[in-house]
């Protein structure tokens, strides 16, 4: 048995209760608290049977797990109106939200709440999320266990770190999707303006951008070693590489982490 609950129902609180629901997981209930009632339908498609509100005392009243998938320039307030409604015996307080330490979090919480942070990403949908986590003060083994084991319920995997490294967790993994779409978005651009029709280059694409992610996980090989072995003396790859090698295109994806992490700790000081 497993009562969650989220307080704000965006896109990332979707992800996860979509993940939670293709797993089939027996025994689960699923309550979201949102102030838009457009977001109450969208959850009730994703998670049939699930209780929505705009108050978030009643979910609380409901879970036992409760996730925080506001933004990080709300928490503040939001926590003003719902560290009253949290049971430290019953619940546990699972934060999403970036840049929000778990220090800063246990500060506007009741005395002993127990609190794990989490940084998602939004392939959590598809039951491919690449997460990290970290424990709070008072979080056990337990909590966190409770935790993997929503945040991979279908699938994807999630990591323990020191929580001094959530804000490269952040950069990387986090805002990383959005990074991979422009990727895949100008590997398509590449191949129309090379000749290909649009919804042949983009199938191309995305399926180049899956299937090497596949080979690296299932090799277990370098990157640079999987790279140098489609680079043939010579030949096409190697002159493709040479031209991303010109445009800075490592180095653009590194400043990109780097930038979003930076934001990331910025945002702990709002």
């Amino acid at each position: 048995m497993a009562s969650y609950g989220f307080v704000g129902a965006g896109a990332m609180a979707e992800a996860i209760i979509r993940g939670i629901v293709a797993s089939k997981a027996e025994g689960v209930t699923i309550a979201a608290a949102d102030p838009f009632p457009a977001r109450h339908a969208v959850i009730a498609e994703a998670a049939p049977g699930a209780f929505t509100s705009t108050d978030n005392a009643e979910v609380l009243a409901r879970s036992d797990l409760v996730v925080l998938a506001v933004k990080p320039q709300v928490m503040g307030s939001a926590m003003g109106t719902l560290s009253s409604s949290v049971d430290v015996a019953r619940h546990l307080v699972v934060t999403i939200a970036a840049g929000i330490s778990t220090a800063a979090l246990e500060a506007l919480l009741p005395a002993g709440a127990r609190v794990v942070r989490v940084m998602p990403n939004t392939p959590c949908l598809c039951g491919e999320t690449a997460a990290a986590l970290c424990r709070g003060a008072k979080a056990t083994d337990a909590d966190v266990a409770a935790v993997r084991a929503m945040m991979t319920a279908s699938g994807g995997q999630i990591f323990e770190v020191p929580e001094y490294q959530m804000d490269a967790v952040t950069g990387l993994s986090g805002s990383g999707p959005a990074y991979v779409y422009l990727m895949i978005e100008a590997l398509a651009d590449g191949g129309v303006r090379a000749g290909l029709p649009r919804p042949v280059a983009l199938g191309l694409a995305a399926q180049t951008v899956y299937g090497s992610a596949k080979m690296v996980q299932h090799t277990g090989l370098h990157p640079g070693l999987l790279k140098d072995q489609v680079c043939s003396p010579g030949g096409t790859t190697i002159a493709g590489v040479h031209a991303l090698e010109a445009g800075g295109f490592r180095a653009a994806i590194m400043d990109a982490v780097v930038a979003a992490s930076t934001r990331s700790a910025e945002l702990s000081k709002l």
